[in-house]
């Protein structure tokens, strides 16, 4: 049997809410693992439904750029928050955006391609400064959005500098409208709304099918706790499965900003003012350090260890 530490149970309560004892159970019933005892703890009705977003940490900026349809998010991470407020880093930041709004890149081809300063490549732009701040960077990830007619919103939430941030969101407007400023302020409403709902999905057919499956078996063990007739449980899981979707797929989602209006009668309320069709192409969510599990440190321990050092 697979050994069940205090860290993991602390871990287990911290993305569950469960109480300590509840969470020991879950581990031991399940040999230690972490998924499965969210999902123990779920069908238990032991936790509220797992959101493990907020363990995660890790500094560095999120900076977004257009270029005429097109437009690019780009994280690009260091080791301290202090990191944000340093016209270098920030400078370095706002330049990968710009230049990954401009052309499809891959992470690789991003890293060599040209950088306007002291460096030939933004690679070695970033090997430079991490000599001259004295922080480890790493040129994380990308993502553009582009198309034929229409605009590609930006947004930055929590921002540091103009384009760059905590979170950083595109949204992408097809349309044969020529009102781009109408389109643009829609677009940035949808991205405030995107930052702060965090849908996972576009539409229902996007939603990922191992997550929904999970969702189904989960809620169809709570269901069976009722001791209720099989063809009521199916009624009772179809229902919370569309409260699901409505949480978890933007179309579905309910406007944050009137809090009473879908998304896609927000969009159609537009489209229908226009004169023209709106499609909502796609959207991206990047938010600081999302998946990166942030080292733990026991400062204790460190005291410590720099007290026998110092004997």
């Amino acid at each position: 049997m697979a050994e069940i530490t205090a860290a993991l149970v602390k871990e287990l309560r911290e993305i569950t809410g469960a109480g300590m004892m509840d969470c020991k159970k879950a581990l031991i019933e399940v040999d230690g693992d972490l998924e499965s005892a969210i999902d123990w703890l779920r069908k238990k009705g032991l936790a509220a439904a797992a959101k493990k977003a907020g363990r995660v940490a890790a500094e560095g900026l999120v900076g977004v750029a257009s270029s005429g349809c097109a437009a690019a998010v780009v994280e690009i991470n260091a080791e301290t928050d202090f990191i944000a407020k340093n016209l270098q880093f920030q400078s370095l930041v706002c330049q990968a955006a710009e230049i990954a709004a401009k052309s499809n890149h891959t992470i690789e081809s991003l890293a060599n391609a040209p950088f306007k300063g002291e460096s030939a490549t933004l690679q070695e732009e970033i090997t430079r400064l991490i000599a001259v701040i004295g922080e480890n960077m790493n040129l994380r990830r990308l993502h553009r959005l582009e198309v034929s007619q229409g605009i590609v919103a930006t947004y930055i939430h929590s921002a540091a500098a103009p384009g760059l941030g905590r979170i950083g969101v595109l949204v992408a407007l097809e349309s044969s409208a020529k009102e781009h400023d109408k389109l643009n302020d829609l677009g940035k409403k949808l991205a405030m709304h995107i930052a702060a709902a965090a849908p996972q999905a576009l539409s229902i057919a996007d939603v990922d099918a191992s997550a929904l499956e999970r969702e189904r078996n989960i809620l169809s063990d709570q269901a069976r706790a009722s001791g209720r007739p099989e063809e009521i449980i199916a009624k009772m899981v179809e229902g919370r499965i569309r409260k699901y979707y409505e949480e978890v797929v933007l179309l579905e989602q309910t406007y944050v900003i009137d809090g009473q209006t879908k998304i896609t009668e927000v969009i159609d309320q537009l489209a229908k003012e226009l004169g023209q069709p709106i499609t909502l192409k796609g959207f991206v969510r990047y938010a600081l350090g999302e998946g990166i599990e942030k080292e733990q440190t026991d400062f204790a321990a460190e005291v410590q260890a720099q007290a026998k050092i110092a004997m």
